[in-house]
């Protein structure tokens, strides 16, 4: 007769730099996975880049991803400026933040030498802030999807170059569930184009099970963003808890899979200040530390 699962749960920082995130550490028997959490900036695109730094770091997040460009915060997009990129990092230093990921905006619709031209920028700008994944959405029209194919193929190459892994997230369209993200995966064809979940993004999206969803995609997810939904097109900026995504059933098939982290919170209530706001994804990550706890 096997032993009982021992779980155990703890919080840890630490400085080495394979660990600048803040961690849920859960031991199942002997073997003791981590699984980093960290915040988007979507939750303060009110308020300025600077305010949503200082706001995630009060949240006890260690980690930032670059999610949500603004009109005065182009983050890694194509027309970001040299002078910008180095200013952005020195701000990042200075925050306490370790960033980790940045958004890629690609275009369908242009020339496809045009397209990657843009892309390979993008990467080139990650590498400047020496990002660890650059995140891509996947493409609404049936008609652009061969296009985002090849686009992402050469990203795929050209970022593996720079050790930077290309993902990416439920969407909609050409990434909406699990045959269309495997279809992507098939198209793209290159071990550096993997899978960021989004078990909200499956329910606003689809109205799928975001479970179901997930098992045949399980092995090629390396990361989560962290939302909650209640119906298709509902609200996301929501407390976990709120709608419909079953984190723990997620969590359970994540770790049978072999997944590692990092988990990403995306969403959280927006309050009438950046101070409340703050306070909501505290409360999203404790939520997310409770259900690990509680696997």
């Amino acid at each position: 007769m096997c032993p009982p699962v021992r779980i155990r749960c703890s919080i840890r920082s630490d400085n080495s730099p394979l660990y600048t995130a803040r961690y849920s550490a859960i031991t199942f028997g002997a073997l003791t996975v981590h699984w980093p959490i960290g915040c988007f900036n979507r939750p303060w695109t009110a308020w300025s880049f600077d305010d949503a730094l200082a706001q995630i770091k009060a949240a006890g997040y260690e980690t930032v991803g670059l999610l949500t460009r603004t009109n005065d915060e182009p983050f890694i997009g194509a027309d970001a400026t040299p002078a910008y990129l180095a200013r952005l990092k020195q701000r990042l230093a200075r925050s306490g933040l370790k960033a980790n990921m940045g958004a890629l905006r690609t275009r369908h619709d242009i020339p496809l030498d045009e397209s990657i031209k843009e892309t390979r920028k993008q990467i080139e700008h990650a590498g400047t802030l020496a990002l660890t994944y650059l995140l891509t959405f996947g493409v609404d029209k049936p008609e652009e999807y061969a296009h985002y194919y090849k686009v992402m193929s050469d990203a795929a190459a050209y970022a593996q170059e720079r050790r930077i892994k290309l993902v990416m997230k439920p969407h909609g369209g050409s990434s909406g569930a699990a045959d269309e993200i495997l279809t992507v995966m098939k198209a793209v064809r290159h071990p550096n184009f993997k899978i960021w979940y989004d078990a909200g993004n499956i329910i606003y999206y689809t109205g799928k099970d975001p479970i179901e969803e997930l098992k045949p995609v399980a092995q090629h997810v390396t990361g989560f963003c962290a939302k909650d939904c209640g119906a298709v097109k509902g609200d996301v900026m929501i407390q976990f808890g709120t709608g419909k995504v079953d984190f723990a059933g997620v969590f359970r098939t994540l770790n049978a899979a072999g997944f590692d982290g990092p988990i990403m919170v995306e969403c959280c209530k927006v309050g009438a200040t950046a101070e409340e706001t703050m306070a909501n994804a505290r409360a999203n990550r404790t939520f997310i530390e409770h259900v690990l706890a509680r696997l």
